[in-house]
């Protein structure tokens, strides 16, 4: 097959492998070209100026940096006149990397290469050469790659290889037209995410408790001696109150209908002191317990009978307290 068919089959599948999907550009991509050259040989005396074709593939090793192994043929170069203009042929492989600027998705990206070569030329016969000319050339180059789309892209670059034998030097100018396909499109792989940590138990806050203690202290009629059957109850009281040295109390004198209102007041005042007395007695501070009579104004029994007077001789406290 004739390498210009060989060319167009291979532009033609470069153009056809666009329209797979899965094609992108960057770190992983596969990158395939198509190029034509126009070669300035110095390296050789007897060699004229050439068209040089070729293809080349490589592999981005990051979203920047690519190698590529590539293969032209000197199919269109000739001895000079003065030797016959006789034709050359020959096969260049080489090895190069790219150093690409800008970023992932840019429509141009200009480039850098460099590399090492393999060349492999047939001699001039004139000259007394048979047999073909092998030599190793180092290459350097730069040049932009134009994307068209996300995959397809023309590419135009300069390039000077440097012979190693004779320290002379070929230039080159290239124009190619490529596909690249399998890459990350620039795109960084999102990192694994945790799952979230089990929220850490919350201590329930305790519920504050109200907690009380009431006091009913019975006299007998027309006295305000606390009774010694009494005395356990208002201990209790007194307990509570310095278990809570924040409280407070009010004790209540109560009296029944019998007798004057006046009288009553004071009877019910008195009656009131003399369990304040017991609970001082019992340790709690007189600053925290205040005495009130309110004579015979709040019963809480009819005054008609005996028991409902003898419920309404009385001494009443409360306290209360929140328990943590």
């Amino acid at each position: 097959m004739k390498l210009k068919n060989t060319l167009g089959l291979a532009i033609g599948s470069l153009i056809a492998a666009t329209s797979f999907g899965a094609l992108a550009q960057g770190q992983g991509a596969v990158e395939g070209e198509a190029f034509w050259g126009k070669t300035w040989n110095h390296s050789v005396d007897s060699y004229e100026n050439g068209r040089t074709p070729g293809v080349s593939i490589g592999y981005f090793l990051t979203d920047d940096v690519s190698v590529n192994a590539t293969y032209r043929k000197d199919e269109y170069t000739r001895s000079d006149t003065d030797t016959g203009n006789q034709r050359i042929k020959g096969d260049h492989f080489g090895l190069k990397s790219q150093y690409h600027f800008g970023t992932v998705g840019d429509a141009i990206r200009p480039y850098v290469e460099g590399g090492v070569s393999h060349g492999s030329m047939t001699n001039v016969a004139a000259d007394g050469h048979t047999g073909r000319d092998k030599s190793t050339y180092l290459t350097t180059g730069a040049g932009a790659k134009w994307y068209m789309t996300d995959n397809l892209y023309a590419r135009a670059g300069v390039e000077a290889d440097y012979k190693l034998d004779n320290g002379r030097w070929d230039y080159q100018a290239l124009i190619g037209l490529g596909v690249n396909f399998g890459g990350t499109g620039g795109k960084v792989a999102p990192a694994p995410v945790a799952p979230a940590p089990a929220p850490e138990p919350v201590a329930e806050a305790p519920v504050a408790e109200v907690v009380r203690v009431q006091l009913d202290v019975k006299f007998d009629f027309n006295k305000a001696v606390v009774k010694p059957n009494s005395y356990g109850d208002v201990k209790n009281l007194a307990d509570f109150m310095k278990q809570y040295p924040n409280t407070t109390t009010v004790v209540e004198g109560h009296t029944d209908n019998v007798g004057p209102d006046a009288y009553n007041q004071k009877l019910s005042q008195r009656r009131a002191d003399a369990v304040k007395q017991v609970l001082v007695k019992d340790g709690v501070e007189a600053n925290r317990v205040h005495s009130v009579g309110y004579g015979k104004s709040r019963p809480i029994a009819d005054n008609s009978t005996d028991a409902g007077r003898a419920a309404n001789r009385r001494v009443e406290a409360q306290v209360e307290a929140t328990a943590k």
